[in-house]
């Protein structure tokens, strides 16, 4: 893939970002970090994307130019799509800039499937609903090792997302990092929604939209986003281009919602960032020693394998 063809995925995954119109202050500074820091690691011109993006000085006509291969235009739909269903269903507006981006893109039916397998994986419920309503007291004691072991094997398993080229094994790892929150909160006594794990994310730190284009932006810039495995989810990418960040994040997540909901929901919103700023410096420090582990688990998935964890199966 050229350097052009790249430019243009990118310029197209952040007029997504901002399709709707609607993006929290905190959003959008994050966007912008990502956009730079991708431009300026992997020596593609991206620092001024940006601005162009919220200046209006490009749009989506403009950047489909750039793709010349049905490849990089199949590939930039596919990461719009993903962008847009990032932090939940697609708004209205979203839904018409996809309508618009697949017409100038002159793609297939298959387009077609693959955003609605994007909008599964964006709606799939949290988890069955508890017994009784939580308010924070658990019916039992709440059994830490298994937690633990909870927080950990969600790592791994996001880890090896991770690996995977095709762009629906980024698309998930985001609804599983919240169904581990849902889980830890529930074990806790708390019966928690979208919307609660949602602000809990935001609260310490994890924007829904720039996690999603900072994990597909780095693969794709290490060459790694694609089809290279024979379909969707067919084969481990090239490396790990992106220094184990699933992994990092879903255990700082795992082990913050942990002392969060263990503490009855009492840290502050300083308290929370510097306690995923914590956990996610050890967790980068663990990253090599269940590296193995990653990529085990990656040769073992499938389409239908992660589809049915995002479900609940």
């Amino acid at each position: 893939m050229t350097s052009a063809e790249i430019q243009a995925i990118v310029t197209i995954a952040v007029l997504a970002a901002y399709a709707d119109g609607d993006k929290h202050d905190r959003e959008r500074d994050e966007l912008k970090r990502i956009v730079e820091g991708l431009g300026r690691s992997h020596g593609v011109h991206l620092p001024m994307l940006y601005q162009d993006v919220l200046m209006k000085r490009v749009d989506t006509a403009a950047a489909v130019t750039g793709l010349g291969s049905a490849e990089a235009r199949q590939l930039a739909y596919e990461m719009a799509v993903c962008v847009c269903d990032a932090d939940g269903a697609q708004s209205q507006a979203e839904a018409s800039f996809l309508a618009k981006l697949h017409g100038q893109l002159g793609l297939g039916t298959s387009a077609g499937r693959f955003e609605a397998q994007a909008e599964e994986l964006a709606t799939a419920p949290l988890g069955a609903a508890a017994a009784t309503p939580g308010s924070g007291k658990a019916a039992a004691a709440v059994d830490n090792s298994a937690l633990d072991q909870a927080i950990l094997n969600a790592a791994i398993l996001n880890g090896a997302l991770e690996l995977l080229p095709e762009t629906l094994s980024t698309m998930a790892i985001i609804p599983l990092q919240m169904k581990l929150v849902y889980r830890i909160g529930q074990a806790h006594g708390y019966q928690l929604d979208s919307g609660h794990v949602k602000d809990f994310l935001a609260t310490v730190g994890v924007g829904l939209t720039s996690q999603y284009l900072e994990q597909a932006g780095r693969k794709l810039l290490g060459g790694v986003l694609g089809k290279f495995g024979g379909g969707m989810f067919g084969g481990l990418g090239k490396q790990a281009v992106s220094s184990g960040m699933s992994f990092a994040t879903t255990y700082a997540l795992g082990h913050v919602a942990k002392r969060y909901y263990a503490g009855g929901r009492t840290m502050s919103t300083q308290m929370l960032k510097d306690a995923y700023a914590s956990v996610t410096a050890e967790a980068q420090g663990l990253q090599g020693r269940f590296m193995p582990a990653m990529q085990e688990k990656a040769r073992g998935l499938d389409a239908s394998k992660v589809l049915a964890l995002v479900r609940g199966a």
